[in-house]
């Protein structure tokens, strides 16, 4: 829908500069120098009415003087003046304009009444911004920003394309890049998104030739289905995406009706949108760049088995232990590897991390050891240790990792030990991925990991012949069923006396609950008693009806003996869409928070991922001499409730079941108590 706009900003061969000032010092002052400075070969049109020429270029009073059209133009005046600019781009056939003032959404309601004004005065020309620094072309050596930034020498074109809505991060993601060596396509801050957003930039740079893998810092997203056909859209075209995302609180969820809103939070949503797409998580900002750069690379980790090359044991081992604690193995070097090593060092076969302290800095042995490793099919990965003493030889690794590097598609990756700036440098312009702490290697390798394909869209819902609101207990367990979670053994009685009833025929010990569609938390309101013996239903069912508002009835339950606990629940997110929840439950779910969340629709297998993520997945394997869980049943009840949000579409708001027991291996799961509330 944009892609001839941006394409446009992006390679533009006409920029006007409005408000452009002649005081270099002065942010005004900055983008005309960028322009000439990174050696822009198009026509450069400054607006300014108080100057008659600017760096040797011919001032413009207004944009109407303007020769002709430009493809691109940067504004640099205030908020209120800037809408009259852009009204006036928009009128001489401007292709885009980035507008950098601030003032706008971010400001309250008065800065969004401001914003909808710009975004209206543009009309059909496209906006980056407002509140935004601008973008970057580093192939094509075009700079419509103002970052001070761009200050910086040796920033190096490359594979990586950033997109950011923070323009400050935009500015440290390059400079921090030029330091380290890494070399950049296209960096794009979208500021407040008035009309361009990330995803529009995310479905670009998926076509965009100069741009290998997409890197993106975001603080949120606004369409969601935009940013997953987008996404999608690059997993099409090869083109990796890796994601910093803030703003990891759970604000709001304390609202939610069920233990599920509260333990779904926005987070652990993004999360779950992230791996529903394919798309890797950079847990620290440092790592943004770390993992862009290794897939950039293009080599992905095909297992778990990581070599580690080091000659220092210090070093080798933070390696392992960081490598270890991310889940990823570290197997001696088979015999064949472990000869070849022997021989060069002269020394007998060791283990992994594999130290050549005791051999000495040779660079036929450097390179021996590390062909001997990569050749052999023990491990999927090499990790070299650079160490202090490539400061004294600070070509002698950079060639050797060069060499080893041919003739093999492994990931190898160098961790750069000293402070050693120039080193790292070194590394990273020549195409080997380094990094300087330990844990960003082994969170660099796991993102190596070729994630799974993207997930389908949801298919449409189904109608469904439920009234909107709140179900009681009773009708939300008979809908769970119908998708195949089955309740306990229970009765709805209408009056005390009924209650007693039915629960003479329910065993020494019953469950009395009040089902009411206003008091969705029973226990908290004392409408549960567990463990009553049938002569005292009726006492206790009458004093219930009495102190929980809404009560329409009574359910008498089996007491179920023995099972493990779990919670099982869905959430419909306004913007993400509806979201499984699986965790460990009961009371304490809360508490416990040891939850795994997906997006849906489900994919195959998934729902036994969600259970190996989980801490609680141990009491289901017979935790102290307990019998096995039926963990095929309970896998078969998430897979059911999964199609039953996928059912149910926006009608859903929420639904639970807590605790849901899963009872021994062979006996099924039953949902306990329930939850669900409908639009």
């Amino acid at each position: 829908m944009s892609g001839g706009a941006l394409a446009r900003l992006l390679h533009p061969r006409s920029v006007a500069v409005v408000g452009a000032s002649a005081d270099r010092s002065k942010t005004t002052g900055r983008p005309v120098g960028y322009l000439l400075k990174h050696g822009f070969g198009g026509a450069i049109w400054p607006v300014n009415p108080r100057v008659a020429e600017l760096d040797g270029l011919p001032c413009f009073p207004d944009v109407a003087a303007l020769p002709g059209a430009p493809d691109a133009a940067i504004v640099l005046l205030g908020a209120e003046r800037a809408v009259e600019a852009v009204r006036a781009l928009a009128a001489r056939g401007c292709g885009a304009a980035i507008v950098l003032a601030g003032g706008f959404a971010e400001e309250g309601a008065g800065g969004a009444a401001r914003q909808a004004a710009l975004r209206a005065a543009a009309g059909p020309m496209r906006l980056l911004g407002p509140n935004t620094i601008g973008l970057v072309n580093l192939p094509a050596g075009i700079v419509l920003s103002a970052s001070g930034a761009l200050e910086a020498e040796g920033m190096r074109a490359g594979g990586i394309s950033l997109v950011s809505q923070s323009g400050g991060i935009l500015g440290a993601a390059l400079s921090r890049g030029a330091a380290r060596g890494l070399g950049f396509a296209h960096l794009v801050a979208t500021g407040n998104e008035a009309d361009l957003e990330v995803a529009d930039w995310l479905d670009h740079l998926a076509g965009d030739a100069a741009t290998r893998v997409i890197a993106l810092y975001l603080e949120g997203v606004r369409d969601a289905a935009a940013f997953r056909a987008a996404a999608r859209k690059a997993a099409a075209a090869g083109k990796p995406v890796v994601a910093f995302k803030v703003g990891r609180s759970a604000a709001g969820a304390a609202a939610a009706a069920s233990h599920t809103g509260a333990m779904a939070g926005e987070d652990r949503l993004f999360d779950a949108l992230f791996r529903q797409l394919g798309i890797r998580r950079a847990e620290r900002f440092g790592e943004l760049l770390d993992i862009a750069q290794a897939l950039a690379d293009g080599r992905p980790l095909r297992g778990d088995r990581v070599a580690v090359l080091t000659s220092t044991g210090g070093a080798g081992a933070l390696l392992a232990d960081a490598c270890g604690l991310a889940g990823l193995a570290l197997p001696p070097p088979g015999p064949d590897a472990a000869a070849r090593i022997a021989g060069l060092t002269g020394l007998p076969p060791g283990g992994n991390p594999v130290d050549l302290t005791l051999a000495g800095l040779r660079p036929a042995v450097m390179e021996g050891a590390m062909r001997a490793l990569l050749d052999g099919p023990d491990h999927d990965a090499l990790a070299v240790v650079v160490g202090s003493s490539a400061l004294a030889q600070p070509r002698l690794a950079a060639e050797a990792i060069a060499a080893s590097r041919q003739g093999t598609d492994k990931p190898v990756l160098a961790y750069v030990s000293p402070h050693a700036p120039a080193i790292l440098h070194a590394l990273n312009a020549g195409g080997i991925p380094a990094v300087t702490e330990p844990e960003a290697v082994a969170s660099v390798l796991r993102a190596l990991r070729p994630p799974p394909p993207p997930a389908p869209p949801l298919p449409p819902p189904q109608p469904f012949d439920l009234p909107a609101g709140a179900l009681h207990e009773a009708e939300a367990k008979a809908l769970f069923a119908r998708w195949g979670v089955p309740a306990v053994r229970e009765a709805v009685a209408r009056t005390p006396a009924e209650a007693a009833a039915l629960a003479a025929g329910m065993g020494e010990a019953v469950v009395l609950k009040a089902l009411s569609r206003t008091v969705l938390h029973k226990t908290e309101a004392g409408g549960v008693r567990l463990g009553l013996r049938p002569g005292q239903v009726a006492a206790e069912g009458a004093a219930m009806l009495a102190r929980v508002p809404g009560a329409e009835g009574l359910l008498v339950q089996e007491q179920l003996r023995g099972g493990v606990e779990m919670i099982l629940g869905l959430r419909n997110d306004p913007l993400l869409g509806p979201a499984l929840l699986l965790g460990t439950g009961g009371t304490l779910a809360e508490l416990l928070d040891d939850v795994a969340v997906r997006l849906l629709p489900l994919p195959p297998g998934e729902a036994a991922a969600m259970l190996e993520g989980l801490r609680g997945r141990r009491l289901l394997e017979g935790w102290r001499g307990a019998p096995p869980a039926d963990v095929p049943a309970l896998l078969a009840a998430v897979e059911g409730f999964a199609r039953l949000g996928a059912a149910l579409g926006d009608r859903l708001v929420e639904a639970e079941v807590n605790p849901l027991f899963v009872l021994p291996l062979g006996q099924g799961v039953r949902a306990a108590d329930g939850v669900a509330i409908l639009r």
